[in-house]
């Protein structure tokens, strides 16, 4: 269907009249686009104008009302009046309830049959106002989830479940359609977990249910329960995608799939459990869009930035990127990756999984039932003449020593390590079994990282917190002076929790003369820390409050994560 009825030559006039658009580039735009929905998408790609300008000038054009939909304030009750399939079909959100009508945002005000639909559907009297595309999308995201057409198809695969439990009503998952239950029930889990921005999708089995909860920011949000019935087959679809043994339930698994999502590819790499009550499954939800961040998306501080960059920029050395999984660690190596790699220099990694697959990187993936293991395909790396080598994770004695004897003879070697701050690093690898001598030598910088969740702009509001709450969490202030500072709200654009997004947290430690001396002394990680500090070190407590202070997340967020 059209998304515009009214003629072409109109729209394109109102544009340029307005002076949105300039009259030469429109000219080219429209003997490109040709009419309809073509050449709204034609003027939104040459970045001749936004959605909401275009939607004005519809608005304009129509003698329309426009609706800021960022801005508006939306009832779940009132957008509950029409089914949510004929949003999605017409491209409406009902946006406000009158006495015997209804306000509903559109694309094309003009589509008459849109607007029968609707009034037959509510038994009301349709106005219609104009939105911009990009709003009304995320107004669907918010509020025309999947959540009950997934409790409708749980119902349905629990039905056919006990149906299928009776002699010979067993089905091969294999011959499933795409049509199946059970396979709309997966593809919508997974759809709906990357339009909420989650990064992991947990399906974990119960005595009497299966849960399934979303990681959105860094917190787990429980987001469907669904009969227990349908466990064992939504974990042998989701295996058969991944490419894993379906009849192995008794050891752990990985694997990895991919997906097709509003035009682009999303990789996951999923992972089982065996539990007492079955299999359970995480989902990483690996965005690939991770592989073209520069050093200016990580947000780290002028003097932490500078610090990274001169140890990623010396010709050997080793750089090791701490803390808990899911805290941005590979995002950052990745991102060093992509400052240090260009055509003149060799780089590879050796990764179990690997996460991100980057153009001109040769990447090796671990493989221990073929004997390819971190300390077999270090050994064969090293014999390919590499310049950067990346490490995906250092777990034993015998990879922390290959790696950092590579760094003592004229190779970047960049890894990651499971401790609670930078110092500990050190400490960590002597425990292992490295010559501490070595590892003071080796190291060039250790940075510790964990993710915040970052403030909506769009609804934070500023306060000033009090004096003694700013003491009492050792908050940097002037005291004739109490900084502004901001707290979440929630709106409709971040789902109402007053955060979208995350933001890393650093804490990066060069390797200092008097802190080698300190590691081959064998002195405690509080030792090395408190020089460290003397140094220069900015702890992540003290880079968050910074960040606090910016605006850009909060108080409590900052003492969630750091420690």
């Amino acid at each position: 269907m059209s998304v515009e009825r009214w003629p072409v030559r109109g729209l394109a006039q109102t544009l340029v009249r307005t002076g949105v658009v300039d009259a030469d580039d429109m000219s080219d735009v429209v003997a490109r686009a040709g009419e309809g929905a073509e050449l709204r998408h034609e003027i939104v790609t040459a970045r001749l104008a936004t959605e909401t300008q275009i939607a004005q000038a519809i608005a304009e054009q129509s003698g329309r009302p426009f609706v800021d939909l960022g801005s508006t304030t939306l009832d779940s009750d009132i957008i509950a009046l029409v089914p949510a399939a004929l949003c999605r079909r017409y491209q409406v959100i009902p946006i406000a309830r009158g006495r015997r009508q209804l306000t509903v945002g559109m694309l094309d005000p003009g589509d008459l049959i849109a607007l029968d639909d609707l009034a037959t559907a509510t038994d009301l009297n349709i106005v219609p106002a104009v939105v911009a595309a990009d709003a009304l999308a995320a107004a669907f995201t918010r509020f025309l989830r999947s959540d009950e057409e997934l409790s409708d198809l749980s119902e349905q695969i629990g039905e056919s479940a006990a149906v299928d439990a009776g002699p010979g009503g067993t089905e091969s998952i294999e011959d499933q359609t795409g049509d199946a239950p059970i396979v709309r029930f997966v593809n919508l889990l997974v759809t709906q977990a990357i339009n909420d921005r989650a990064s992991d999708i947990h399906i974990e089995p119960g005595e009497r249910q299966l849960t399934v909860r979303y990681r959105i920011d860094g917190v787990l949000h429980e987001m469907q329960k669904a009969d227990r019935a349908i466990q064992d087959g939504v974990i042998s679809r989701l295996k058969i995608m991944a490419s894993i043994d379906i009849a192995e339930r008794r050891k752990p698994q990985d694997g990895r799939l991919s997906v097709h999502h509003d035009g682009r590819q999303v990789d996951l790499r999923l992972a089982t459990l065996p539990t007492v009550w079955g299999e359970k499954i995480v989902m990483r939800i690996l965005d690939n869009r991770a592989q073209s961040l520069t050093m200016g998306d990580l947000r780290f501080s002028m003097v932490n930035e500078k610090r990274f960059r001169e140890a990623i920029t010396r010709p050997h050395g080793m750089v090791l990127v701490t803390g808990p999984t899911g805290s941005g660690k590979s995002t950052t190596l990745y991102t060093a990756l992509n400052t240090v790699a260009n055509p003149r220099i060799n780089v590879i990694t050796v990764e179990d999984p690997v996460e991100y697959r980057m153009a001109g990187i040769n990447q090796v993936q671990v493989n221990p039932r073929a004997g390819m293991t971190f300390q077999a395909a270090l050994r064969s790396i090293l014999r390919s003449d590499p310049d950067v080598v990346l490490v995906g994770e250092i777990r034993d004695k015998e990879t922390a020593t290959i790696s950092i004897e590579a760094a003592l003879t004229g190779h970047l070697v960049l890894s990651t390590l499971h401790t609670n701050d930078a110092p500990s690093a050190l400490t960590r690898l002597t425990e292992i079994g490295c010559e501490p001598f070595l590892v003071g030598t080796a190291l060039s910088a250790v940075v510790a990282q964990r993710l915040a969740r970052r403030l909506c702009l769009k609804c934070r509001e500023a306060y000033r917190e009090s004096r003694e709450a700013l003491e009492s969490v050792r908050f940097p202030f002037h005291p004739s002076d109490p900084p502004v500072l901001y707290r979440a709200v929630g709106c409709n654009a971040c789902s109402g929790t007053g955060y979208s997004g995350r933001v890393a947290l650093h804490e990066v430690m060069t390797l200092s003369e008097g802190i080698e001396q300190l590691v081959v002394a064998h002195a405690t990680g509080s030792d090395m820390r408190a020089l460290a500090i003397e140094e220069g070190m900015v702890s992540l407590r003290e880079d968050g409050f910074s960040k606090v202070a910016e605006g850009i997340t909060t108080i409590e967020e900052v003492l969630r994560v750091a420690i």
